[in-house]
């Protein structure tokens, strides 16, 4: 599932395709995607592009008129920039959100369909969606030390929990105790102060890595620019194929006549 530093990575691609530009048509596949209705789905049509942030592990996209258009990716959703018009396809393709510059293509793989997709109207639709959890990159040490110490539960819990703290999944919490050494087992309120600080610290360093640095950045950018990565394949192995690489042409060796002095061994039958 697509966790805190790869949502921030789509926002980073995002905010470079389409803010600012008018969102013109949201094509779903299936109309169980879409869990709100009031407001409509086609109240958002029309409407430009002025902000995009992240709520826990949601993609928002924020439109003229307070509203907001909310992507929940869940554990197989990828986004993947396309041509304006691309064709939704199934059975991956969920939804295909066209922009005036292009389409963004929403899929899951799987047969599960779990993502979800919300629109909302103003900061209080927008808040109704938010499990609460503790942004890390917003809070110091004290803050984090007592949110994580007010239940005693296991670390592995506790750090995926959406109420406890956001943007954190099995992936990151997995790489964040390793880093951290600790336990996915060790128990909350039984952890001393210094095992708290590595585990804030690892939480901050993971989350502020650099995509070269996490293959789930890498997975998140990567699908962004698919299209680019394929032409650019694509043209490598043309090339390739237009000047086939050729094998130096070398005299054939010559044999080394028998040498009649040498005995050879006779078997008898």
């Amino acid at each position: 599932m697509p966790e805190l530093p790869d949502i921030v990575v789509y926002l980073e691609a995002l905010k470079k395709r389409v803010l600012g530009e008018r969102l013109e048509q949201v094509r779903v596949a299936s109309p169980f995607l879409l869990r709100t209705a009031n407001p409509p789905l086609s109240s958002v049509e029309g409407k430009n592009v002025r902000d995009l942030r992240r709520l826990g592990k949601r993609i928002c996209i924020g439109l003229d008129d307070s509203l907001w258009l909310v992507l929940h990716l869940m554990i197989a959703g990828r986004l993947h920039w396309k041509r304006r018009g691309a064709k939704l396809s199934a059975p991956r393709g969920l939804a295909a959100i066209d922009f005036s510059n292009g389409t963004l293509l929403w899929t899951e793989a799987g047969s599960r369909k779990r993502a979800s997709l919300h629109v909302a109207a103003g900061a209080e639709g927008l808040s109704a969606l938010d499990p609460g959890g503790l942004e890390v990159l917003e809070t110091d040490l004290a803050h984090f030390a007592q949110v994580l110490t007010s239940s005693n539960h296991t670390l592995k819990r506790v750090l995926t929990d959406p109420r406890q703290f956001s943007g954190i999944g099995n992936a990151y919490s997995d790489e964040i105790l390793f880093e951290a050494k600790l336990s996915p087992l060790a128990l909350t309120q039984k952890l001393k102060p210094q095992e708290i600080e590595r585990l804030f610290n690892a939480v901050r360093n993971l989350a502020t890595a650099s995509p070269k640095k996490s293959p789930h950045f890498a997975k998140a950018w990567l699908s962004m620019d698919a299209t680019k990565n394929r032409a650019r394949a694509a043209a490598q192995k043309s090339s390739a194929s237009v000047t086939p690489p050729t094998k130096p042409t070398t005299a054939p060796t010559a044999k080394p006549e028998a040498d009649s002095s040498r005995t050879v061994p006779f078997r008898a039958c």
